[in-house]
């Protein structure tokens, strides 16, 4: 009993340092596309990180230093109304985040990448596509960036307001707020668009990565098959019972879910056990339990 427990401790402390190396790179991608394309054409986001740009340009602070100070500020107004866990996470989260563009926007301003009169658009695109690329890896590996999250989760709380309503009023708040410092409408639809860019990105990566297949196999050879998907893939297996209505004879039907990335593998496996099997693959909205998501 023991030894099985020091075996699943070690797997979780394998896990949380996977988790906190992806949250690593994650945080790096966006930090790229904020210091490198977003903050030198004076773009201001939704969240924290724009409220952080509008103190940078206004009056000249530090916004690695703001982003930190203002997410803990936040953390020690709703610290009642949140758990610990997520004020751990936030603060691992927001702390990496202000390092990393803390690092990276003196050498982006002393070395940078883009030059004014270039196709300002583009920079807009490319900053959502890293940015949200890097916060949809970091949110599937259970980090978080605090942020307006902890706005929104007081809202939602005193008020009848939506999550994604209230999401929305704030971030359309803080670039609206942009006007009122540089007078460029345009400013504030480039705003816009990287958040919608960038939303889309958390998204697809999220749903990407979670994204479920389910195998229906029939052979012959169903019972090496079965085995080969618990030693080999580590995936567990149902055997269905069924009838082939034409030959009037039994047939063993393998299921397997699992994730998509691991499609291929169930197809080389199948094809090196019997090449004549009939699979059907059918993508899942959804599965929920043991080795996939927690129901909520």
């Amino acid at each position: 009993m023991k030894r099985f427990t020091k075996i699943i401790q070690q797997r979780q402390l394998k896990q949380m340092a996977k988790d906190y190396v992806f949250i690593f790179v994650g945080i790096c991608l966006y930090s790229v596309g904020y210091c490198a394309f977003l903050l030198p054409e004076k773009i201001v986001m939704g969240g924290v990180t724009g409220i952080s740009t509008l103190f940078y340009y206004s009056l000249g602070w530090n916004p690695a230093i703001m982003l930190w100070v203002i997410n803990v500020l936040l953390l020690a107004i709703a610290f009642r109304f949140i758990s610990m866990e997520f004020t751990i996470r936030t603060i691992v989260g927001v702390t990496l985040l202000s390092l990393t563009i803390g690092v990276m926007q003196p050498i982006f301003e002393a070395h940078p990448v883009i030059t004014a009169g270039e196709d300002k658009f583009m920079h807009v695109l490319i900053a959502g596509l890293l940015g949200g690329a890097g916060l949809g890896l970091a949110f599937v590996h259970n980090g978080s960036t605090g942020g307006t999250d902890i706005v929104v989760a007081l809202i939602s709380k005193f008020s009848r307001m939506s999550l994604g309503r209230a999401l929305q009023l704030t971030d359309i708040c803080i670039i609206s707020s942009s006007y009122f410092l540089f007078h460029s409408a345009e400013l504030i639809v480039y705003g816009v668009c990287f958040t919608l860019v960038a939303s889309f990105m958390i998204d697809y990566v999220v749903r990407g990565t979670h994204q479920t297949v389910q195998f229906l196999i029939i052979s012959k050879r169903y019972e090496k098959i079965a085995d080969a998907m618990n030693n080999s893939l580590h995936r567990g297996v149902t055997i269905l019972h069924g009838e082939g209505w034409y030959s009037k004879s039994d047939v063993e039907v393998v299921m397997v879910l699992c994730r998509k990335y691991e499609s291929q593998y169930v197809f080389n496996l199948v094809k090196a056990i019997d090449p004549n099997a009939m699979v059907s693959q059918t993508f899942c909205q959804g599965v929920f339990g043991e080795g996939f998501d927690k129901i909520k």
